[in-house]
């Protein structure tokens, strides 16, 4: 027997108000949040409480949908070489949420499992039954008021054919079920109203806070011939980058230029999250040595090898439409200089790096 379910985070501000979910179907599923934290961390979380809540049926195979790569690299590929290193990455920092992707790590002993991607907010059932608990815990939060928890895995219900079984995690009271398309408003316990968000998880399940991030040195832009590979970090801001609160106010032509430059960052190259954010799904880079780079490629090979500093002369930044800015300049690294364009889409309200190309001056 499989158990299907997605699982999904969302943040208000990313970081902010900040909301988990699994969902199985309308009698099985479960949500949580935090005043404060990020989407990624409510990716992983969700994913942990659905390990937990199904820890009484380790033989089940669990099939797990996720429109995170994020999580899905974090946990199928990265973790064992962070593990070896002390769980900090190829340049010697501290790997971000760590003590989720520990308890995770514990999780996942003896379970039968298996990530599948899917596109966030392209119409997909359980995915999209998911996000709206997410942003529903995360809205509550918001607001101060009650969380809907839901009913977990079990409690007098079965998924998937699975037996009924209480819930794994003991911090789930005040749960109220609702359909996959109701408003994420939350509802009185049988209690009494609640007035305040319940109490964060304890240290080793919550999530830690992001290291801020330097401002100074910048790199050598995507193209070089160096590797590169990763994934969707990231349907939300992992941390607003400095003087972020700004840009809501800038022309979108200023806003790709800043995102631009923080991407040459070394420091933003090597963060995961970052670069999984600023990345489309579907990026794609010709480099300066004529290969072909996809956005899972650029970002592992990014992470592993950030580069140096990278110097921007500005050419040209041009809107193709509502949606789109060519960015077009020279880039000046220590090994010399390069004509570099990219394209940026919006989506949502973020702008996303869909395309890179970068030619060597002579």
């Amino acid at each position: 027997m499989t158990i299907t379910a997605a699982a999904d985070g969302s943040a208000l501000g990313n970081p902010g108000p900040a909301g988990w979910a699994w969902y199985v179907n309308d009698d099985c599923w479960r949500a949580g949040g935090w005043p404060h934290g990020t989407n990624n961390q409510g990716e992983l979380m969700a994913v942990l409480d659905l390990f937990r809540a199904t820890a009484h049926v380790p033989g089940e195979d669990l099939l797990i949908l996720c429109d995170s790569q994020y999580v899905i690299n974090a946990v199928t590929k990265w973790m064992p070489g962070w593990k070896r290193k002390g769980w900090r990455k190829a340049d010697g920092k501290p790997v971000l949420n760590v003590d989720l992707l520990k308890e995770i790590d514990q999780a996942l002993v003896g379970r039968k499992y298996t990530f599948e991607w899917v596109r966030g907010h392209a119409g997909h059932e359980l995915n999209e039954a998911a996000d709206e608990r997410a942003r529903g815990a995360a809205t509550s939060y918001q607001q101060g008021v009650a969380v809907r928890q839901g009913p977990g895995f079990g409690n007098g219900n079965t998924a998937n054919g699975a037996a009924p079984a209480p819930q794994a995690d003991p911090a789930a009271a005040q749960e109220v079920p609702i359909s996959p398309r109701s408003a994420p408003l939350a509802r009185p316990e049988a209690a009494g109203p609640r007035t305040t968000p319940p109490a964060a998880p304890p240290r080793a399940a919550s999530p830690q806070a992001a290291p801020p991030r330097a401002g100074a040195g910048q790199q050598e832009l995507f193209g070089a011939p160096r590797r590169f590979e990763e994934p969707d970090l990231f349907s939300e801001l992992e941390e607003e980058p400095a003087g972020a609160g700004t840009l809501a106010e800038a022309s979108p032509e200023a806003v790709v230029e800043s995102l631009e430059r923080e991407l040459l960052r070394p420091e933003t190259r090597a963060d995961l999250g970052r670069t999984g954010v600023l990345l489309h799904p579907d990026f794609t880079e010709i480099g300066t040595s004529g290969r072909i780079w996809t956005r899972d490629a650029m970002m592992m090979a990014l992470e592993d090898d950030p580069g140096g500093r990278t110097e921007l002369e500005l050419l040209g930044a041009d809107r193709l439409g509502e949606k789109a800015v060519l960015l077009t300049y020279r880039s000046h690294t220590r090994k010399g200089s390069a004509l570099r364009s990219s394209l940026w889409v919006l989506e949502g309200s973020q702008w996303r790096l869909r395309f890179h190309q970068g030619t060597p001056e002579a």
